[in-house]
């Protein structure tokens, strides 16, 4: 049984201010000492860099208290939960793994709250996580255009799933006193409470570009900063008691928390634990951190570089992952690091395993907007004014380094990048949902796709990966 108090912070819809009010809950709550567990529904990797900030010892102001259980000194991760990439059956258990030992957690959640996968009903709603979490939702309105109307879409909201309760209310942008006052006496009537109240000039907003926030990893000094203002402004204009007493409402939820338990890979005679490097920095920052968990569970040490300013790949390095992020932003730059690129090339020729999504794929081919990139792959990406979302189904087409032929898994795609061609002679993946085709390329060691998967749901993909590296550092 798992009773830690939690909150899910919802929305009528996108741009309603959910991620301004729960990275500003999280950050005010830390604050306080308590020790706060990030989470996101869905597939979203920048989100979770802001939650992760507003949780980390000293980013709000204050050194951090040491919370129920000791912890609100250590740095957590955010975490995402995504009921389609994993299923329904593993948000509880994964939710219970990252909470682990908190006092409150906190999740944010997607567009509106019942927008989930499109035409699968709920699937991967904020609404289906809240029920699967058991969890009391606070929603978010912008109350900008409207007075007395606030009380009818709250009440549409409340009574359209009954297995949802929406707990409270956080009107934002509210313009004056007046304006208030007009809004609460409307709300009165609905039974659901006013927990908090943000105005128009409380904003405070992080940079955005082509696909969303600016992460912060590209701009922690900055962020930090506004993450002290935020957590003021909410701490002011909220009623933190009265939203940790609705936290701590939730019934105990009854799961057994996610383990990245994947048998270990036993080490060849006489050889140690192989080293995988793991893209990072400004470039490629979207990565789940069940991923990681997970190759260490198998038996590998990973290590993070950085493309931006490393020159080369870490020591022993027996295999790479080059995760999501925004290399097209960084092209010069990645460019300019000749010697991380050749070892790059090296070490994908030498048959070594190469785990590459989306930003990893570009970053493996010719070039990006005309800029010489690693020339693993015979491919070349560009920039395009097209945006390419949506959750897929696919199916490993043949072996590699990563997947058997066969293997089944559910994905993401998120990018404004066009690569030509889009797929090799070997291909990684072929499409099944929404439509049939096939992308990306198994060459030797390398798996590159544009697929963002989510390897909790499928740890075999861990455990195949770190083997091949054992048998990498063996030769």
């Amino acid at each position: 049984m798992v009773n830690v108090p939690r909150l899910v912070i919802a929305a009528p819809s996108s741009g309603s201010g959910k991620t301004t009010v729960a990275t500003g809950l999280m950050a005010a709550f830390s604050e306080r000492g308590l020790a706060v567990s990030p989470h996101k529904v869905g597939p979203d990797y920048i989100d979770p860099g802001y939650h992760a900030l507003a949780v980390s010892p000293g980013a709000s102001g204050t050194p951090g208290g040491a919370g129920a259980a000791g912890s609100a000194a250590r740095a957590r991760p955010g975490r995402n939960l995504d009921a389609y990439m994993c299923g329904p059956a593993l948000i509880g258990p994964l939710f219970a793994h990252g909470a682990a030992g908190c006092d409150l957690a906190v999740v944010e959640g997607v567009m509106g709250l019942y927008d989930g996968a499109s035409g699968q009903g709920e699937l991967a709603s904020t609404a289906q996580v809240s029920k699967l979490l058991r969890a009391p939702v606070v929603l978010v309105v912008d109350a900008s255009s409207q007075s007395r109307s606030v009380a009818a879409l709250v009440h549409g909201f409340a009574s359209w799933d009954p297995e949802v309760r929406i707990g409270g209310v956080i009107l934002n942008k509210v313009a004056t006193d007046r304006h208030e006052r007009l809004l609460r006496d409307a709300l009165d009537e609905s039974g659901v409470p006013v927990m908090g109240v943000l105005r128009r000039a409380d904003g405070v907003t992080a940079p955005s570009r082509h696909l969303g926030l600016v992460p912060v990893a590209e701009r922690r000094a900055e962020a930090v900063g506004s993450m002290r203002e935020l957590a003021a402004r909410v701490r002011a204009g909220c009623d933190l008691e009265a939203l940790l007493a609705l936290a701590r409402s939730a019934p105990a939820l009854d799961v057994t928390p996610w383990e990245p338990a994947v048998e270990p890979v036993a080490p060849a005679t006489g050889a140690g634990r192989p080293v995988i490097a793991m893209a990072g920095g400004s470039a490629f920052t979207f990565s789940y951190a069940e991923h990681t968990e997970l190759l260490t569970a198998a038996g590998a040490d990973v290590v993070p570089f950085d493309p931006l300013r490393d020159e080369e790949l870490p020591e022993g390095t027996a295999g790479l992952v080059i995760g999501g992020g925004f290399p097209e932003v960084y092209a010069p730059e990645l460019s300019a690091n000749e010697p991380l690129r050749k070892a790059v090339a090296e070490l994908a020729h030498s048959g070594a395993p190469v785990a590459a999504e989306c930003a990893g794929l570009l970053y493996l081919a010719r070039s990006l907007d005309g800029a010489p990139m690693c020339g693993v792959l015979a491919a070349d990406a560009r920039m395009s004014g097209r945006l390419t979302l949506g959750y897929r189904e696919a199916v490993a087409v043949g072996d590699s380094a990563l997947a058997r032929a066969g293997t089944r898994v559910r994905g993401h795609e998120f990018h404004r990048t066009v690569l030509e061609p889009g797929a090799g002679a070997a291909p990684a993946w072929g499409v099944v949902h929404p439509e049939r085709r096939v992308e990306g390329f198994v060459q030797q060691g390398v798996h590159a796709s544009y697929l963002h998967t989510h390897w909790a749901a499928a740890p075999e993909l861990a455990r195949r990966f770190v083997e091949r590296c054992s048998v990498q550092s063996c030769s």
